[in-house]
């Protein structure tokens, strides 16, 4: 298999190889005005050239024969990593797909044949060392079974604030599907740009974000240096919906209700949020703090079985204190008070990235409060793209 990743395409190196020579036909005289037969040599030209410094990562690693085909190009580091390339269809050149890692030195070894003839070329050269450094991290986590509204995000260490770095960034990132659909990144801040479908993965299938960073140009000076894989996977579709004027929760798992739950939401004055939101994290006991809210000294109250769905504190929890207004009033604060059982069941049904739908409060749920993909309709979340463009997910083998 060919294979191959993006360099600087720096001066070609043309690395001449003889093949055997022509011989004429009898009685007609030597062809090739009188050469004695002999027919040029094939010659294979690598871009970089050999002995190349400071090449820059983010362009592309080339072989092309000049006669003859290409049968085998391999462009590898010192410890063996190979980047990933393709054979253009007529087999007389070949280009690296994805960028290189700066500060490393690669060899690339072409091959090819020429009447019947075996060719080779190699060339050695070094990238660059940036004087920036981009590094990553993904979520969710590694191997984690989620609900099918959790996004994929992408934080960066450093800003990235042009179009053309962003562009270069989304380029970089594969999204491979057992169940491919429709979806697209989305740039949260600078610092952050998020994946989600269309509409919600396929409950059941299997996930692979690759970020092939290493080398790509973020800025004036600024590369990304590692690679990152994330793999997940997308248990059943559970969606809550919590009504304030009925005061019910009805839990839903795969379209059936598995649970009505009678619960309390926000005061007036501590309204609730309505929207779309995706359960964010479980936090088993803690104690919620009117100063984390900016109002200081209002309440300090120890809670169990709480299940975030916004950064700026709302929870759905256990609330033993209030079940007396559960199913008929609302006296939060502003989360979803539930029974201790209730809570507890809930918690432990509930998925990161279960979608939690709160309607009837006159408080909208702010795009931004914790991953919030569902917040905004598709057309909106495709306008921080980059690239302007959806993505159909590659299938995963």
């Amino acid at each position: 298999m060919l294979k191959g990743r993006a360099g600087r395409a720096c001066a070609a190196a043309v690395l001449a190889v003889a093949v055997a020579a022509g011989c004429s036909s009898g009685g007609d005289g030597d062809k090739g005005g009188g050469d004695g037969g002999k027919t040029e040599a094939a010659k294979l030209a690598i871009t970089p050239a050999t002995g190349a410094k400071q090449v820059a990562p983010d362009q592309p690693v080339t072989v092309r024969a000049d006669k003859g085909k290409l049968t085998e190009v391999t462009v590898a580091d010192a410890k063996g990593r190979k980047a990933e390339g393709a054979l253009a269809p007529d087999g007389r050149s070949w280009k690296s797909r994805w960028t290189l890692r700066p500060a490393t030195t690669y060899t690339v070894t072409a091959k090819g044949t020429d009447d019947g003839k075996p060719t080779t070329a190699t060339s050695t050269f070094t990238t660059l060392t940036p004087r920036k450094k981009l590094e990553s991290g993904m979520a969710p986590l590694e191997g984690e079974k989620v609900g099918v509204g959790m996004p994929v995000q992408l934080l960066l260490t450093q800003p990235v604030s042009t179009k053309e770095g962003r562009a270069a960034i989304e380029r970089s990132l594969e999204v491979r599907m057992s169940k491919p659909v429709e979806g697209a990144w989305h740039w949260i801040s600078d610092k952050e740009v998020d994946f989600r479908p269309r509409v919600y993965w396929p409950a059941g299938s299997k996930v692979q974000v690759v970020a092939h960073l290493a080398g790509v140009k973020a800025g004036n000076g600024l590369y990304g240096v590692k690679d990152r894989t994330l793999n997940f996977t997308v248990g059943p579709k559970h969606y809550t919906k919590i009504n304030a004027r009925t005061h019910r929760a009805t839990v839903t798992d795969g379209g059936e209700t598995v649970r009505t739950m009678k619960v309390s939401l926000g005061k007036p004055g501590d309204d609730s949020y309505t929207g779309v939101m995706i359960a964010q994290e479980k936090i088993p006991h803690m104690v919620m703090d009117s100063s984390t809210t900016g109002n200081p000294g209002a309440y300090r109250t120890p809670t169990d079985w709480n299940v975030r769905t916004t950064y700026s504190g709302t929870f759905v929890h256990s609330a033993p204190w209030s079940t007396g207004s559960q199913g008929s009033a609302n006296v939060s604060h502003g989360c979803v008070n539930a029974s201790p059982s209730d809570a507890k069941w809930f918690y432990d049904f509930t998925q990161r990235g279960d979608i939690i739908e709160v309607t009837g409060t006159t408080r909208k749920l702010r795009f931004g409060n914790g991953p919030t993909p569902w917040a905004i309709s598709w057309s909106a979340w495709l306008k921080e793209s980059a690239l302007g463009a959806p993505v159909t997910g590659q299938p995963l083998t």
